[in-house]
């Protein structure tokens, strides 16, 4: 508890630049319909769903700010040819009262080089079972072009129409696998000690910040702890984050964790749909689900407001303004945030199943979405984002 008056979750809310309706935001999730890597119709249509359904802010995911920094290939990256469908997209979503924000970042070791046909990169050379190739260790250039890209796709942000960026510093991405011990085994500057690691971190947000100013509202969604032995954990987080403040470089920190390289259902909490990820796949793929499956997507159980514990330790050590993600999936979730001194909840999975979630938050005071937590909805990222028992 924080000793200050406990906001409403439907009251005005400020992040750095941008006043939002209320203190709600629909986190990332890859969308599955960016065909080519641009904007299409439908995608417009599900962030104009989750507009008019009540949220102050809703994130498109995911804008990589390189071509080889795409998960897969039909993923958005910030290029010129991208804005017009962009300013569209943010146009109807402005249209229903609420702001929206672009998450930039880069996939290093989560790429698939084979989908995206460039080299995946990341701290060290290891084998990358997203593809069947080798990432391949970046050059202290391929940091410093990375860096400039993070800023060069935050001004095409703000071209574009939109009032935030989050800067994707989780999920053992680029900039996270740079702070995990486990996958960085650099010995230059840019591995070791975890001052050195978190250099590509600072330095994507940095120029990011030195980009744009205050034009746009800055966020980061940053790992609290990779959730695999040997990985990056709370105690180097908690210095990171206490270090990414006094830089001054963003407005608001959205906390999170878990490897989408190594442990992905850290993150997710519930039941790990093995079967419909192995039929969304392509045979090879397929059959080395079913039989590996298990070692890699763990289940663990759920409940409301699961990252709560670890959240508080960073709720007491930092001023910044931090959005409580994870099990946000009623209204007593979301005052509970409020309480516990969080200035905004994001969610995901509650809107997927019920687009208009927020709007019935507002009409009942005991309202709890729909959702099951079966995480069905994972695999059908292949094929069009969507909760399939809608």
């Amino acid at each position: 508890m924080t000793g200050k008056p406990t906001p409403d979750v439907l009251s005005p809310g400020e992040i750095g630049p941008l006043k939002l309706r209320n203190r709600t935001i629909k986190a990332a999730t890859f969308e599955g319909r960016s065909d080519g890597g641009l904007v299409t119709d439908p995608l417009i249509e599900f962030h104009r769903n989750v507009a008019a359904g009540g949220v102050g802010m809703t994130t498109v995911a995911y804008c990589a700010v390189a071509p080889e920094g795409r998960t897969q290939y039909d993923q958005i990256w910030m290029r010129p040819d991208a804005v017009p469908g962009l300013r569209r997209l943010t146009d109807a979503v402005h249209a229903e009262g609420a702001a929206a924000s672009a998450q930039i970042g880069h996939a290093g070791p989560v790429a698939n080089p084979r989908s995206n046909r460039l080299p995946a990169l990341g701290p060290s050379r290891r084998f990358n079972h997203l593809g069947g190739q080798m990432t391949r260790a970046a050059s202290e250039e391929d940091i410093a072009r990375i860096a400039r890209a993070h800023g060069a796709a935050a001004r095409m942000a703000v071209e574009s129409g939109f009032d935030a960026v989050e800067v994707h510093l989780g999920h053992n991405y680029f900039a996270s696998s740079f702070l995990s011990p486990r996958i960085n085994k650099r010995k230059d500057a840019y591995g070791g000690s975890l001052h050195n690691r978190a250099k590509v971190a600072r330095s994507a947000v940095r120029a990011v910040r030195e980009a744009v100013g205050d034009r746009i509202a800055i966020l980061a969604k940053f790992n609290m702890d990779d959730g695999v032995g040997g990985g990056f954990w709370l105690d180097e987080a908690l210095q990171v984050a206490r270090w990414i403040e006094a830089d001054g470089t963003v407005d608001a920190l959205e906390l999170t964790v878990g490897s989408s390289l190594l442990n992905p259902m850290y993150l997710f909490k519930g039941k790990a749909p093995l079967r419909d990820f192995a039929a969304a796949l392509p045979r090879p793929q397929r059959v080395g689900v079913r039989i590996l499956g298990r070692r890699f997507l763990h289940e663990y159980p759920y409940r409301d407001a699961f990252l709560l514990e670890e959240a508080r330790q960073f709720r007491a050590a930092l001023d910044l303004p931090l959005i409580l993600l994870g099990g946000i999936s009623s209204r007593a979730s979301m005052d509970l945030a409020m309480a516990e001194g969080f200035q905004f909840v994001a969610m995901a999975r509650a809107l997927l199943r019920e687009p208009d979630f927020v709007n019935r938050v507002r009409e009942e005071d005991s309202a709890r979405s729909l959702c099951v937590h079966c995480n069905k909805c994972m695999p059908t990222n292949f094929s069009g984002t969507r909760c399939v028992l809608a």
